[in-house]
């Protein structure tokens, strides 16, 4: 062996011992990760190599009665950023959210939160629009910074803005229900998130084709109204426009079916848009027509009379001496025009509005049947309607009247009542003398996707169905060329109806503020075969304003249209020619 031969063996023999040495150590260490420190390293692997998220459960629909959406979810991005990225650059990456999202999002405190020490998350903005969020992300990426990141979530949308506002509700930033159909049906609409854990790579990104699980999201249910799109939208607009012409401080419109008591339309004014987020505050967001008290006037007497006519104590036509005017109990009570003692028909003192002659009828029945029936009309309770925030009204015991409560009481005046009570009292005379409990969801999806029919209580009667009628004769005369409200009279049609002007009471005093009203027309079409029944009400109108005027164009309108809407043909009779004075 040549001496080239012997040096070229020594180098090699070097060669594997480095070799044998370096995979010496390898064993050892590898003996320690897996032996020694196997938990710990695991448990460092599991952190660094996998990632989950949360798969968001779309909120289910609010649809009107023909199934078109009048809330629904649409997807969404959060955005969320990783400090210790984020922190050098917070200046830059700031302004460009700002230049991107406007004045959702604050400059400082993004700033604030871009620094936030000792964190890998904090969130800069929920709710940003899908579209919106990739744009934004896009533009950081481009300026050439990291740590900006988004998440998936489900956000709530109305495609009608304002429409029907008051009643659908509104959700918080957590996608809750705050009043309205969403707040009453939360559980139903609310979902149950997924989520999905997956691997990823040192630098955040997913490995393709690496294990993963995904626990399935359940959508929320959807909720049928009993709501017609169309004849929202067109009440909507009509009451805005007749708030803002009388001054009013806010106003309410809602339509009726009088054979089920499904709400086919309920409006408000001024309201708020959720979408957007204008008018959003207590004054607009408040569900008046549930949770407002007031007094309602002479649409009450329509209920004296029927508990008179009930009893068998009055007729349309039967004579009722009207004096000039009245002291009781050192309270005077007039008319609201000035007159000597009058002889009117029953249905002369409604067509009329006569104060005086309703405490005059009023005096044929005690405090305790005037209350008894007063309750079987439904006030002093909750209308049934099944919506948060629902108030009672106010009807005080028997025991607490005088005889001025007695007077005041029989033509709504020392009474206060919600406007969905006052529909179900007067939908009752209507209804042939039946009671129905008003309702606004017609149906509820379940579990297999098919719509599930809500039951309601039966109606149930509370007068007779001559007394109904009789008072139905009574107020088709308030609608007559000679009554109070001629303007809420319908071509083709039999209309019966009645005005309501109320004082407004002083919620801190509460005394009476002369000179500011709550008006109101309540009327029903066709008056001989009833299919709708419509209340207006303005709060505080200019001061010379009445129902007939104010509040019974409106109801002429928006009545029109539900009959147009819905196909109900006039029956082709006229009105009885019932007399006024004898």
């Amino acid at each position: 062996m040549t001496a080239r031969e012997r040096a070229s063996r020594r180098r090699l023999r070097f060669c594997l011992a480095i070799v044998v040495g370096i995979f010496g150590v390898f064993a050892i260490r590898l003996f320690q990760i897996q032996g020694l420190d196997a938990s710990a390293y695991a448990a460092q692997a599991v952190d660094a190599g996998t990632a989950k998220s949360t798969v968001p459960a779309p909120r289910g629909q609010i649809l009107d009665r023909n199934g078109v959406a009048l809330a629904a979810s649409v997807d969404g991005l959060t955005l969320t950023a990783d400090p210790t990225m984020t922190a050098a650059n917070a200046p830059q990456i700031a302004r460009l959210l700002v230049e991107e999202l406007g004045d959702k999002i604050d400059y400082f405190e993004t700033i604030d939160k871009l620094r936030t020490a000792n964190s890998h998350f904090v969130y800069l903005k929920r709710d940003v629009p899908a579209w919106t969020a990739a744009k934004t992300l896009k533009a950081i990426s481009d300026a050439g910074f990291t740590g900006v990141f988004s998440e998936k979530e489900s956000l709530r949308t109305y495609p009608g803005g304002k429409l029907a506002a008051n009643l659908l509700g509104y959700t918080n930033a957590t996608g809750k229900g705050v009043s309205g159909i969403e707040q009453q049906y939360n559980d139903v609409l609310t979902g149950t998130d997924g989520s999905s854990t997956f691997e990823v790579s040192p630098t955040g990104q997913r490995i393709p084709m690496a294990d993963s699980a995904v626990t399935e999201m359940v959508p929320g249910r959807d909720v049928t109204t009993t709501i017609d799109r169309d004849l929202q939208w067109y009440a909507d607009q009509r009451l805005a426009d007749a708030v803002r012409e009388s001054s009013s401080d806010w106003g309410l419109a809602i339509t009726m079916d009088v054979k089920t008591c499904q709400i086919v339309q309920m409006s408000q004014a001024p309201t708020f848009n959720a979408d957007s987020g204008t008018g959003m505050n207590d004054f607009n967001t408040v569900s008046r027509a549930v949770s407002n008290v007031y007094e309602p006037g002479s649409v009450l007497k329509t209920i004296t009379m029927a508990a008179l006519a009930d009893q068998g104590k009055i007729a349309a036509d039967s004579p009722i001496v009207v004096p000039s005017g009245v002291t009781i109990d050192k309270f005077k009570i007039g008319d609201y025009w000035d007159h000597g003692v009058l002889h009117l028909t029953a249905a002369g003192v409604i067509a009329k509005s006569s104060n005086l002659g309703t405490l005059v009828a009023a005096q044929k029945m005690s405090d305790e049947t005037m209350h008894h029936y007063f309750r079987k009309f439904g006030f002093g309770e909750t209308s049934g309607v099944g919506l948060p925030g629902e108030s009672r009204g106010i009807l005080a015991e028997p025991k607490n009247w005088t005889k001025a409560s007695h007077a005041t009481i029989s033509f709504g005046q020392g009474i206060a009542v919600t406007a969905t009570q006052m529909m179900r009292a007067v939908g009752a005379i209507a209804n042939d003398g039946k009671i129905c409990n008003p309702s606004v969801v017609s149906g509820i999806e379940d579990k297999d996707g098919k719509n599930k029919s809500v039951e309601t209580p039966a109606a149930h009667r509370v007068v007779s169905k001559k007394a109904a009628a009789s008072v139905t004769r009574m107020m088709e005369a308030v609608t007559a060329p000679d009554g109070t409200a001629p303007a809420a009279a319908i071509k083709g049609y039999r209309v019966a109806g009645k005005t309501g002007t109320a004082w407004r009471v002083d919620p801190v005093t509460g005394r009476y503020i002369r000179g500011q009203n709550v008006v109101s027309f309540m009327g029903f079409a066709p008056a001989d075969n009833p299919r709708f029944l419509t209340y207006i009400v303005l709060d505080r109108p200019y001061s010379s304003a009445g129902g007939g005027s104010t509040a019974a164009p409106v109801f002429h309108d928006v009545m029109s249209m539900a009959l147009e809407r819905f196909g109900v043909a006039p029956t082709g009779s006229k009105s009885p020619k019932v007399p006024q004075t004898w």
